[in-house]
């Protein structure tokens, strides 16, 4: 997962929040702890196998992913869901994400496109039927296109909306041929745009790419 410059990097250093927050934060996006349900600290102890200490740290970081609501005097929950939800953070995501593939394109280096190369070639030898592997790679992807953009805090943000964004997906429960669309052919189209330096085809090309999930998802919810 990219932690960029985050301040709150700081607290993860403690070794059990870390454990903590990484387990939480993979729980919560793959749906295995669903929307809305109270996070009580005992129960968590005996799931994560850890103190009280480093989870009530590392819920107290999850509220500021979004993924993690704090109950006044009640404790936590998890964040709720909704459609109006995903459309809002499906349109972030063209923006902030157009953005800073234009930057990172802006800021090109021979470095940069070889670890751009790696990432794809490694997506696309990954095994689809290992679900949370498949996704690191394609997150591991999506993140290399815009990691030369040269701002750590935009950076951040585009980490934490591709997060908020994967968890409907494995809510959705949606299947990975998307009804016979050819995601590899999407992905190689953008990535030839943005190693033939053409930018406005590859940010056309992404958002396209994010606007075809997003509304398969969206009939999934209906």
């Amino acid at each position: 997962m990219y932690l960029g410059t985050d301040p709150k990097n700081q607290t993860l250093e403690n070794s059990a929040t870390r454990v903590a927050y990484n387990r939480l934060r993979r729980m919560i996006v793959t749906g295995a702890l669903a929307p809305g349900v109270k996070l009580k600290i005992d129960n968590l102890k005996d799931v994560l196998e850890l103190g009280a200490s480093p989870i009530r740290e590392a819920l107290s970081l999850l509220t500021s992913d979004q993924l993690v609501v704090r109950l006044d005097q009640r404790g936590f929950r998890t964040a709720e869901t909704s459609r109006e939800n995903f459309e809002e953070i499906l349109e972030l995501r063209c923006t902030l994400e157009g953005k800073a593939l234009r930057q990172s394109m802006e800021n090109a280096s021979d470095d940069h496109n070889e670890a751009l190369i790696l990432a794809h070639h490694r997506m696309t030898r990954a095994d689809r039927s290992d679900h949370e592997n498949f996704e690191r790679h394609h997150k591991d992807f999506h993140m290399a296109l815009i990691s030369n953009c040269g701002s750590p805090l935009l950076m951040r943000f585009c980490d934490q909306l591709y997060d908020l964004n994967i968890r409907y997906r494995y809510i959705a429960g949606a299947s990975s041929n998307y009804d016979g669309r050819s995601v590899d052919a999407e992905h190689q189209h953008i990535l030839d745009a943005f190693l033939g330096g053409d930018a406005q085809s590859a940010e056309d090309q992404l958002v396209a790419h994010y606007r075809v999930t997003g509304s398969f998802l969206s009939k999934r919810f209906a």
